[in-house]
């Protein structure tokens, strides 16, 4: 069964945000579209632009509300150019979670994913595909809708995991890979 939680957008479309008191502490921040209590080296920044109700407000860039929490990550990156030397040519086997940015599920799937990297460090590659980004690698393996995870090994997919699961499901398809 899985676990239920629904896409969180980036507060672009958002103003229904701004009727809170735009002196916003920094865990309240934190929250908004992404929970990043647990990392220590968050960087906020937001920028203003609303004239729906609330007086307007503008700053010197016209965006809306954004909260950005960058944090190092275990899994690396893969892109169209990549792909086919980092996961089809892979002596070890290989986990690629597929994941767009504005989705709240791949956010809690990505932690999950970078805990994973660093348990298996040296018997598990594990990557990260921006499916909106590269949307032929996602066509290509029938990607409709993220997060997906899918294990490799030796060029070909193995097994697949879709939606947001607890850690126990991702652990468990990884050691029927290594085992295989």
């Amino acid at each position: 069964m899985a676990a239920s939680a629904s896409c969180a957008t980036p507060y672009s479309n958002a103003p229904s945000s701004l009727s809170r008191s735009l002196s916003l502490q920094y865990r309240e921040l934190c929250n908004l579209p992404y929970k990043c209590k647990q990392h220590q080296n968050a960087r906020i920044g937001f920028s203003v632009e609303n004239n729906k109700g609330f007086g307007t407000w503008k700053t010197s860039s016209p965006s809306s509300l954004r909260v950005f929490c960058l944090r190092d990550t275990q899994a690396a990156a893969v892109t169209a150019k990549s792909w086919d030397k980092l996961i089809l040519s892979s002596d070890t086997p290989v986990l690629v979670e597929f994941h767009a940015t504005w989705c709240g599920p791949c956010q809690m799937v990505h932690r999950v994913i970078d805990e994973i990297a660093g348990e298996y460090s040296g018997r598990l590659k594990c990557y990260v595909l921006d499916a909106d980004r590269e949307p032929k690698v996602a066509e290509n393996y029938d990607i409709k809708a993220v997060p997906v995870v899918l294990l490799f090994k030796n060029g070909e997919k193995f097994e697949s995991v879709i939606g947001t699961m607890p850690k126990e499901f991702y652990v468990a398809a990884i050691e029927r890979l290594l085992s295989s």
